[in-house]
């Protein structure tokens, strides 16, 4: 789960000896810029960087845990491969678990509310969203989203977005490659695992709308923090087909004995 965006702010558990990044595990920060100013219509912004890969540092192993335990609390069971290889195996039993894709949304937005401290969301929505339109709190979590999970995403950057008034924001993030889709081999793992949850997740709980734009062609997604994303039942990227390697759409195909039974039967 992309989720995503993950943790704005550390859970009151983690040691403060934990909390040291080395050198070699921080990214570059920019001077945290609030600038938003008119433009004529233009297309989005990105901002990929020759940065090398990115490489895990020392709190990431913390945070790969800490995201699979409450994967593992909410689906109740646990896979028994290590590290990440574990977490996609999780991914894929929470999808297989709901009913319906609503379930699985809904599982997974509880997921991304257990990893932060109580009343954290709520003060969070009240006092740091309505500022200036939202617009302070929609480049914070930008910024914060791209520093803290690189781990499960792969290497991003922020960037600067056209948002609906014609404006444009550094308030997007851009992801090179994402390792959860990639590793997972599924847009129906992508979509109701990461995409429809965490929109959800900041427009409910946090107060940012966020609209979230993966490219199935080459593993890329556009965060866009201060976007509203069109309704789950509007969003044309139910329409995409899986990919050739999704693991469940073969299994259906498998059954079905069509080859052109494409489409991922979670998605």
């Amino acid at each position: 789960m992309k989720p995503v965006a993950l943790l704005l702010h550390p859970p009151a558990t983690i040691p403060s000896a934990a909390l040291r990044f080395s050198s070699k595990s921080h990214l570059r920060n920019r001077p945290l810029s609030f600038s938003c100013f008119a433009v004529q219509s233009e297309s989005t912004k990105v901002e990929v960087s020759s940065k090398p890969e990115y490489k895990p540092g020392m709190l990431d192993d913390f945070f790969l845990n800490l995201f699979r335990s409450k994967m593992v609390q909410e689906v109740g069971w646990d896979s028994e491969k290590p590290g990440y290889d574990g977490l996609i195996e999780v991914a894929n039993r929470l999808t297989m678990k709901g009913k319906s894709n609503s379930d699985t949304i809904e599982a997974s937005v509880r997921i991304l509310i257990a990893l932060f401290p109580p009343l954290l969301l709520e003060l969070y929505r009240m006092l740091v969203s309505p500022i200036a339109g939202g617009k302070v709190a929609a480049i914070m979590v930008a910024r914060v989203t791209a520093f803290t999970c690189q781990w499960l995403m792969g290497t991003c950057t922020v960037n600067s977005i056209e948002l609906p008034d014609g404006s444009s924001c550094q308030s997007g993030v851009f992801v090179e490659k994402c390792k959860y889709l990639e590793e997972s081999k599924c847009i129906g793992i992508c979509l109701n695992t990461c995409k429809f949850p965490t929109q959800s997740f900041f427009k409910n709980q946090m107060g940012i709308p966020l609209l979230m734009e993966p490219n199935f062609n080459d593993y890329s997604c556009q965060f866009k923090f201060g976007v509203l994303p069109p309704l789950p039942e509007e969003d044309s990227i139910l329409k995409e087909p899986c990919l050739e390697i999704c693991p469940n759409a073969t299994r259906r195909r498998e059954v079905l004995n069509k080859m052109s039974a494409t489409q991922c039967p979670k998605a």
